[in-house]
């Protein structure tokens, strides 16, 4: 995956302080955009939809 892009979230003062994500049909890719030519994070499509909606859920509960 080549097709890197930065959270919505980061903004102008983040710095490089920021998570990116690349798509494909069937993956979702996750790095840390400080280091990222270090670890990647790789979900299954289905699998990272339901971890961004338990984010969400988590988010209100604050």
């Amino acid at each position: 995956m080549d097709n890197w892009r930065k959270s919505s979230y980061s903004g102008p003062d983040d710095g490089n302080a920021c998570v990116e994500i690349a798509t494909s049909p069937t993956h979702i890719a996750v790095r840390d955009s400080k280091t990222p030519t270090t670890a990647t994070l790789t979900f299954q499509a289905p699998t990272f939809v339901t971890f961004l909606h338990a984010l969400k859920r988590s988010a209100r509960d604050w």
